[in-house]
């Protein structure tokens, strides 16, 4: 029969055997190299971060399209605009172009919702109308130009957003 010091001396040589098997197994001396010619390195951490086997789940209806923002993200890109301004000198051209990408980006995000576009139709109007006084121009100039018109429809997005806390909690 094994006394408690013998099984506890056989249980902490086997933990360390195995750490020590674990470590040699993941490490390798600097000139070492797999078959390819390579380190082997980029091979274990290609190993170890590889995905499970599993299949992944399905896509639900409740996320927006791959690659769209969520409404609340991009909300919040847009509320961050609030920090910044033309008031800067050398910053106008970096806010209103900012201001417009997120606007952009709140576009696709409530197109993109499961809830439709008629839950989000002002809000997609407004940006309709900045699109349609812009036009294809997007130069720091026309920006500056319609600065009102974009600041405007931030603005108006966001009063329309707060009064609709779900689309952004």
């Amino acid at each position: 029969m094994i006394n408690m010091r013998t099984r506890h001396a056989l249980g902490t040589s086997t933990l360390v055997l195995a750490l020590a098997s674990l470590s040699l197994s993941c490490s390798g001396s600097p000139g070492t190299t797999s078959s390819d010619g390579k380190s082997p390195v980029p091979d274990i951490r290609k190993a170890a971060s590889a995905p499970a086997t599993e299949e992944p789940p399905a896509p639900s209806t409740a996320e927006p399209t791959p690659g769209v923002e969520k409404v609340r993200n991009a909300f919040a890109g847009l509320q961050a605009t609030y920090n910044d301004g033309c008031t800067t000198p050398g910053n106008c051209e970096y806010f209103l172009g900012r201001v417009l990408d997120e606007l952009s980006s709140l576009d696709g995000a409530m197109k993109a919702d499961p809830q439709g576009l008629g839950h989000f139709k002002e809000p997609l109007a407004w940006i309709a109308k900045l699109r349609t006084g812009l036009g294809d121009d997007s130069s720091f100039e026309n920006l500056k130009k319609h600065q009102a018109l974009l600041t405007g429809t931030r603005d108006k997005i966001n009063a329309w957003m707060q009064g609709h806390p779900e689309d952004y909690r």
